[in-house]
């Protein structure tokens, strides 16, 4: 009885000063300095395990002096086919002419531009979060120390104090947009919604010690607009409406995302929607169209790549989003991988898990930039304008702009494509006279 005792004193003390110290100040939306002391401390940290490394690695790795976006195993030549293929004026055909083709194929096998961005973005030095790497074993014995330290800091501190932060916020969103959800449909509750959203989304957003630059905020999404930005994890959303309310289009989850999304619902007019049903797509941009309509209603908040994309690149944007019409918002999100890997692999892990690896790194900081409205100019078509709003985005978040399908990540290329570059190919063939 007096171990169950001294348990129960201990939980509530400890609950206590998390409701006191965290809870409330983010419910509030003001901050104690305690965030701010941590990031200290970590940057600190991590300045000295950097020097650490640099003095223990006798030689200089070239992986150390890289930056992550030229971090490739090959060097590509960006010349187009038509440049390449020009000296095809013969009617004879000669051996060497596929050689093109076979360079290009090597370079798909060995590294290709889709398959790297589904995976964890590479780091320019060691952030104490893992021993994979041969080249930081045992350097030092005092930076393993700090590395041991760090774990335990991370797992027997950090860890429990997140997960009653998540469980928390999570309650709490689901609780409060369930209350909300029950009353009639007025600005009581349309203002009650979005209380609730953004104190919510403030606690989650300490549950992952997260730091968050907010950049232009003349340029916020406003009323009857759509959002769109780019899509690295589904923190994305919490990262947005920490700063701002929206009513959210995406895919419908199962297991804990699931309860999240239908408990949220009721109380905002979200939009979640089924990936393989075709006609469920149809009601949804119907149903969007309906929502931009009113002005009065919060804007849409989309991520038109359709999945994760690991925080180097955005991929082609579909073009759906931009057929409704109405005013565009562009929003470019960028993690610094430094303090923890925010990507999103749900091939590898579910969410539960993936929430579990956000929980045990350091934290989670990202800057976002708010970007000047946009609208589709006469003429130009949906995919166009997709593709605008696209490089926009990669050129304001430093990312790579790629023309692939983010749907690669589970499918394969389809056929059509295939064939559009042996027509291609066949027309250069004909242009220039190696075919009769």
């Amino acid at each position: 009885e007096d171990v169950g005792s001294a348990v129960a004193w201990v939980g509530a003390v400890w609950l206590a000063l998390v409701l006191a110290l965290i809870v409330l100040p983010s419910a509030l939306g003001v901050s104690l300095g305690i965030s701010e002391a941590y990031m200290w401390v970590l940057v600190k940290t991590l300045e000295w395990a950097t020097i650490r490394i640099e003095k223990g690695v006798k030689k200089p790795q070239p992986q150390m002096l890289k930056s992550p976006a030229a971090n490739g195993i090959i060097e590509r030549d960006e010349t187009p086919m038509e440049k390449e293929i020009a000296h095809l004026h013969r009617v004879d055909f000669e051996f060497s002419d596929i050689f093109y083709f076979c360079r290009k194929g090597f370079e798909a096998i060995v590294e290709d531009e889709v398959t790297q961005r589904f995976s964890s973005e590479e780091l320019v030095s060691w952030n104490l979060l893992t021993r994979t790497n041969v080249n930081f074993h045992y350097i030092s014995l005092r930076l393993t120390v700090v590395w041991v330290i760090g774990v335990i800091v991370r797992y027997c501190f950090l860890l429990p104090l997140r997960v009653t932060l998540a469980a928390i916020g999570i309650t709490s969103m689901i609780v409060g947009t369930t209350m909300v959800g029950q009353l009639p449909n007025s600005s009581v509750k349309n203002y009650l919604s979005e209380v609730v959203h953004l104190t919510c989304s403030r606690i989650l957003v300490r549950a992952l010690s997260g730091t968050i630059h907010y950049h232009n905020k003349e340029n916020k999404p406003q009323k009857g607009g759509i959002c769109v930005a780019n899509h690295t994890s589904p923190i994305d959303a919490i990262i947005l409406t920490n700063d701002g309310c929206y009513a959210m289009v995406g895919q419908v989850h199962g297991g804990l995302m699931g309860v999240i999304q239908r408990a949220t619902v009721k109380a905002c007019p979200h939009v979640w929607f089924e990936r393989s049903e075709i006609k469920d797509r149809h009601l949804v941009t119907k149903r969007l169209r309906e929502h931009v309509a009113d002005k009065s209603k919060l804007p849409i908040l989309i991520f038109p790549e359709g999945t994760c994309i690991n925080n180097t690149s955005v991929m082609m944007f579909k073009k759906g989003s931009f057929e409704i019409g109405g005013t565009i918002y562009p929003v470019a999100i960028k993690y610094d991988p430094q303090f923890g890997d925010a990507f999103w692999n749900s091939s590898k892990y579910n969410i539960v898990s993936y929430l579990l690896r956000l929980m045990t790194s350091w934290a989670i900081v990202c800057n976002v930039w708010y970007m000047p409205p946009m609208v589709r100019k006469e003429g130009e078509d949906a995919v166009q304008f997709a593709n605008r709003v696209k490089s926009a985005i990669a050129r304001q978040g430093g990312l790579t702009e790629l023309p692939w399908d983010g749907g690669l990540k589970r499918a394969k290329v389809k056929d059509t494509f295939r064939e559009e570059q042996q027509k291609n190919y066949s027309k250069m063939l004909v242009r220039n006279g190696s075919i009769g």
